[in-house]
């Protein structure tokens, strides 16, 4: 197996359905966050804007999205019907993605690193 490099290489590992919802993460995180920089990081698709911003990955069953402990608080309600935990939900890949929360989590965390940032 050749070496993962890019967030495109790991989105090419997978099966169309899985390439398709990782495709569409990827791109809803690349507009609400459109200064973050893509890498991978723990061999998983990252997004850096003055440190971590978020990560994600596709499970067996569900797409795993890590936006840190501090978004996943924040949005505790609205995230209720998926699987969670300190700093990761689940989302299942038998059902649409939540993109427009997900835009949500992503340009609360730009804000809670920019923010990190001015200290």
């Amino acid at each position: 197996m050749s070496e993962i490099n890019t967030i495109s290489d790991y989105i090419a590992t997978f099966v169309p359905e899985i390439q398709s919802l990782l495709n569409q993460m990827r791109e809803t995180i690349s507009k609400a966050a459109p200064d973050a920089e893509e890498c991978i990081s723990y061999a998983i698709p990252t997004y850096k804007l003055h440190g971590n911003l978020v990560h994600f990955a596709a499970a067996k069953s569900h797409i795993g999205f890590y936006p840190a402990p501090s978004a996943i608080l924040h949005f505790t309600e609205e995230l209720a019907g998926f699987k969670s935990a300190k700093g990761s939900v689940q989302f299942p890949c038998s059902q649409p993605l939540p993109l427009e929360l997900i835009t949500k989590i992503v340009k609360f965390r730009v804000q809670e690193n920019l923010a990190k940032k001015k200290k």
